[in-house]
């Protein structure tokens, strides 16, 4: 079983409800710059916090650390407890530093119901950060499920597009499809506790408890079912191919800030690494489920940069490199190997800060032009340098410039994908090549090709707030590109253990004898 680390204070319920009592606190508000300062200041504590959280972690370890737990509702097994170990701990540092970005970004650009946006910003980073220190699966899907509250909102009433509405339904339909086969799939593992637990005499007799249901063995066919009805909720919510359909549309049509949060926090393939290999080991490693993911995988790696290639429109390029970059995140995965686990790990963090990055430089350029379509540019470079510099440089570590943070990502992906086999990693060696083409198609267009009239006129460059969001990135962009070892040797403790859970599987021998413990922890 997973050792546990507590802290002095509990600073996950301080992360987890700091935001939301920010929101509660803008509501009394009414003048506007008050609002924004008081988001603001929310925002920076927060990171604060997630920035101590991130000095405090102890790295090379598997254990889940500042672990905080209350009873909820014994009778079912279901429990508020929180904790965070290598594979989460980053998710929340990133999600704070984005949300910040978010709030910086958002200054100036949101103009109407002003208010009512930055509350639901600050729901939206509360529901995210439960999602990444929830240990208890029911609380773990009821922050899930709340996320899709703010979501909606901010999609529908602030987004930039004409079908907004639609993206917005289109969005949370899908969502909750995926999540009542996912709700299924977590029944399903308490139930299995249940019997375990009654054959050896555990009291409560029910846990949706993650360290608990570790210890519960799985018969190989129902971990198969289970695995896939937990996979619909994640492949929608990821999304994965073919369940991507909704994804370019929320992220053309909703705002930048909600653009930036679906890009840049992968949510779905979190919920691989947190709960799917973990728990059921076997159905994981099972040939037909390796098949079918890796299949998946590869499709929309290939698919998602080839539509990339033909798209005229930023925003929309960005949309299908995602799908591309999220098949990369779970080749990774599935590879099943360290390398593999580490480079999808940390290519998910670095998506926070090129794909994100590169949604908030498109938001500069629709500033700009009210537009992010090549009709509205040429030769933007001779107009703002700033803007195009930064463009270039975030865009070459989206795919994957060494020196960069994509490059490290990157290619520990490709040498697990390689490890695990050849044919995966030579198509993933294609997704590179498409996505270097797709991006510098597009930069030599917009930014170097022949000036049209509509670009002649005076064009402001990065401003003050715009400059902080670039150059943010950047410094994250290279500091995990020239000196990763801190973010490996986070990640690395946990990483090794879930890689030592596959191939050790659940537990069997012994399960008998961690009764007394788990009864212990249950008090």
């Amino acid at each position: 079983m997973l050792e546990e680390l507590t802290f002095g204070f509990p600073i996950l319920s301080q992360l987890l409800f700091l935001p939301l009592a920010g929101a509660l606190v803008l509501w009394l508000l009414e003048e506007e710059d008050l609002i924004k300062n008081a988001t603001l200041a929310v925002a920076a504590v927060e990171l604060f916090l997630a920035m101590i959280l991130l000095v405090r972690f102890v790295p090379d370890s598997a254990a889940m650390q500042f672990a905080e737990r209350l009873r909820w509702i014994p009778p079912l097994g279901i429990s508020y407890h929180l904790a965070v170990d290598g594979i989460s701990v980053l998710f929340v540092g990133l999600t704070a530093f984005l949300t910040l970005l978010i709030v910086l970004y958002s200054w100036d650009t949101v103009r109407y119901q002003v208010k009512e946006y930055f509350i639901a910003l600050l729901a939206l980073e509360t529901t995210l950060i439960g999602i990444f220190v929830s240990i208890d699966l029911i609380l773990f899907f009821v922050f899930w499920e709340l996320m899709l509250i703010p979501s909606y909102f901010l999609i529908k009433l602030w987004g930039s597009g004409v079908d907004r509405q639609y993206a917005a339904l289109k969005y949370v339909l899908y969502t909750l499809l995926g999540s009542v086969f996912m709700l299924l799939g977590f029944v399903l593992l308490n139930l299995n506790y249940h019997d375990w637990a009654l054959s050896h005499g555990v009291e409560p007799p029910y846990s949706f408890d993650f360290l608990q249901l570790l210890t519960t063995p799985i018969s190989g066919d129902r971990q198969v079912l289970i695995f896939w009805l937990i996979f619909l909720g994640l492949a929608f919510k990821a999304p994965i191919f073919p369940f991507h359909t909704w994804l370019p549309d929320a992220l053309m049509e909703g705002p930048i800030g909600m653009a930036v949060v679906l890009a840049g926090i992968k949510l779905g393939t979190y919920g691989f690494l947190r709960v799917s290999l973990p728990l059921l080991p076997e159905a994981s490693k099972s040939k037909g489920v390796v098949t079918v993911v890796v299949a998946l995988a590869l499709i929309a790696i290939v698919y998602g940069a080839i539509v990339a290639l033909v798209q005229p429109d930023l925003r929309r390029l960005l949309a299908f490199s995602s799908i591309s970059h999220l098949g990369f995140c779970v080749l990774g995965v599935f590879a099943l190997n360290f390398q593999g686990l580490q480079g999808s790990l940390l290519t998910m963090i670095n998506l926070g800060f090129t794909t994100a990055g590169l949604f908030f430089l498109a938001g500069f350029l629709y500033v700009r032009r009210h537009s992010t379509n090549l009709s509205a540019f040429g030769g933007l470079a001779r107009k703002v340098p700033l803007l195009a510099t930064f463009l270039l440089i975030i865009g070459l570590a989206s795919i994957g410039l060494p020196g960069t943070n994509g490059f490290v990502g990157e290619f520990l992906v490709l040498l697990g994908a390689f490890k695990a086999h050849w044919l995966y990693g030579s198509v993933g060696v294609l997704g590179v090549i498409f996505g270097a083409a797709y991006f510098l198609w597009y930069y030599e267009r917009a930014m170097f090709g022949p000036l049209t009239k509509s670009v002649t006129q005076a064009m402001a460059d990065l401003n003050g707030r715009e400059l902080i969001i670039a150059v943010s990135l950047c410094i994250m962009i290279f500091w995990i590109g020239l000196y990763p070892a801190p973010f490996l040797r986070i990640m690395n403790g946990s990483v090794q253990a879930l890689v030592e859970r596959l191939e050790r599987g659940t537990v069997t021998a012994g399960a008998a004898e961690a009764s007394p413990v788990l009864a212990e922890r249950a008090r």
